[in-house]
């Protein structure tokens, strides 16, 4: 049984955009290409070919993989989202303890995590540590690095 994952809106269109563009320009890109090395001759020794249909097979499993991912995802009502505690798509500022400086980020799923953009996966080792907080506490977070501490500003959506 597959694991239901739980998109925000944008993400789920975002899935289903890339499913699109991989079916259509990306498959037509793949069949390019083993075309033109079909043409260069003899299949049983054209290296070009190998790696043509070696990766025309990882792009059907990169669909199928997102296909699947597509059937057990579900779009979060984030009208039902509870503010008052850290939660998957709430955004919490944070103040960094050590270096006295606030931070913002928005707790999304794996699929959707995006740094630079400021969304961290629940999953993540931060997201994890924030998980079911709320405004006030202080919280320590063990990550790679060692132990980061933050104070929870404030939650929203």
């Amino acid at each position: 049984m597959a694991e239901v994952s739980y998109l925000s809106k944008e993400g789920m269109d975002n899935l289903k955009a890339e499913i699109q563009e991989l079916k259509t320009k990306g498959r037509a890109e793949m069949a390019r290409q083993i075309k033109e090395a079909r043409e260069k001759g003899d299949l049983s020794e054209n290296a070009e070919y190998d790696a043509a249909k070696e990766a025309q097979g990882l792009l059907e499993m990169r669909i199928a993989k997102l296909e699947e991912l597509l059937a057990n995802a579900r779009i979060l009502d984030e009208s039902k989202i509870d503010t008052s505690k850290v939660s998957v798509f709430t955004t919490v500022k944070l103040q960094d303890i050590k270096f006295k400086r606030e931070i913002k980020y928005t707790l999304v799923s794996e699929k959707e995590a995006d740094v630079k953009s400021g969304k961290i996966s629940v999953t993540s080792p931060i997201g994890k540590g924030l998980l079911g907080k709320k405004v006030g506490e202080v919280v320590k977070i063990t990550v790679p690095a060692g132990v980061l501490e933050f104070k929870i500003l404030e939650i929203s959506m």
